[in-house]
């Protein structure tokens, strides 16, 4: 079995929506849980949450969830900090990861698994799925680009990756909407919980 980590951002400060975001009841669940749930009906090996902002909150809802977790202490510096810690705090080696945001629980385990068997038979370092020739998450990358995302600047940003090794990118077409959903206000929250 190849060994393909997820990390989960889940440190960030919820400002725009002024409340935590990773609590909001999503499907009779918090939304953090309804991700991590959608993950692990994945073939993800582990998953990695990576917590800043309400870190105790959060850690009471997921604390006895079958995932591990490491804290950004630099979480007010972007989400660029936190998908830097998560990744310091991978193994030694693994074969690839797959940063997803902790605001969109609407990434089903299909899309995933469709990621890491395209990741496997094309040899593609950096897999992305696409909805309708728009991009969205989450974003899996090869174990190779360690060290050049850990060492990026806050002004590049995790995009500056796909980029950078523009033919190393593999888009995966699906028939999924969701993984360019997220929650940014509360106003986007009550507008999908009251459809």
């Amino acid at each position: 079995m190849s060994e393909i980590w997820a990390i989960i951002l889940a440190a960030g400060e919820s400002k725009r929506m002024k409340v935590p975001k990773m609590l909001l009841l999503f499907d009779g669940k918090t939304m953090i849980e309804k991700v991590i749930e959608n993950v692990a009906r994945s073939e993800v090996f582990r998953t990695l949450v990576v917590l800043g902002s309400y870190r105790d909150e959060i850690l009471k809802v997921i604390g006895n969830l079958p995932v591990s977790y490491c804290y950004n202490e630099n979480y007010k510096n972007g989400m660029l900090s936190s998908v830097q810690c998560g990744f310091s705090k991978l193994p030694e080696r693994y074969d690839a990861a797959i940063v997803f945001p902790g605001d969109q629980p609407f990434i089903e385990p299909d899309v995933v698994n469709n990621m890491i068997d395209s990741y496997h038979k094309t040899g593609k370092g950096i897999v992305i799925p696409v909805y309708r020739k728009k991009r969205g998450h989450p974003l899996l990358v090869d174990f190779k680009y360690r060290e050049f995302i850990e060492n990026l600047s806050d002004n590049d940003g995790l995009h500056y990756l796909a980029e950078r090794f523009k033919d190393d990118v593999l888009e995966v077409e699906t028939q999924s909407p969701g993984i360019l959903k997220d929650f940014d206000t509360k106003q986007d929250y009550l507008n999908e919980i009251n459809k």
